[in-house]
């Protein structure tokens, strides 16, 4: 994470403490291991990419194969937390909840992907913009979107 502000950005200072915890229940694998690698929406075209559920999770899996597309939730792990103002590249500054970036204060994203395959707790899918290692949160299926 680096510190280093660009014109017109601003940092303020987190609080102390979080307010809730969240159970990381997996882990998902792209071919992306930084951030200039890492497309800015995922591509339900790009590349196939594994979530790696958790054990302890395999059960609550079942029945999702009968789904084509899912929402996917994961934390940013590797984003600061602290820009209220963002300048992003060439581009004019602008407030932290008005745009996609994942510098925010809870770095969580969200991306809608196609279910290629399913084996045991090892999910296939295509759509994904994350990089390597990035902790799962949540996977729901798109409504309306089964196979």
């Amino acid at each position: 994470m680096s510190s280093e502000l660009r014109a017109g950005e601003e940092a303020v200072e987190l609080p102390e403490r979080t307010d809730a915890g969240v159970y990381f229940i997996g882990v998902i694998h792209t071919p992306w291991r930084t951030r200039q690698e890492c497309p800015k929406r995922g591509d339900r075209d790009g590349p196939i990419c594994t979530i790696a559920v958790d054990e302890r999770w395999r059960k609550g899996l079942a029945g999702i194969a009968g789904h084509k597309r899912l929402q996917v939730l994961y934390w940013m792990h590797q984003a600061r937390r602290d820009l209220v103002l963002q300048t992003p590249y060439q581009r004019e500054t602008t407030g932290t909840f008005a745009l996609r970036s994942p510098v925010r204060p809870n770095p969580i994203a969200v991306s809608l992907v196609e279910l290629v395959g399913v084996d045991g707790a090892v999910l296939q899918v295509r759509g994904l913009d994350c990089l390597d290692g990035t902790p799962l949160i949540d996977i729901k299926p798109e409504h309306g979107a089964r196979g």
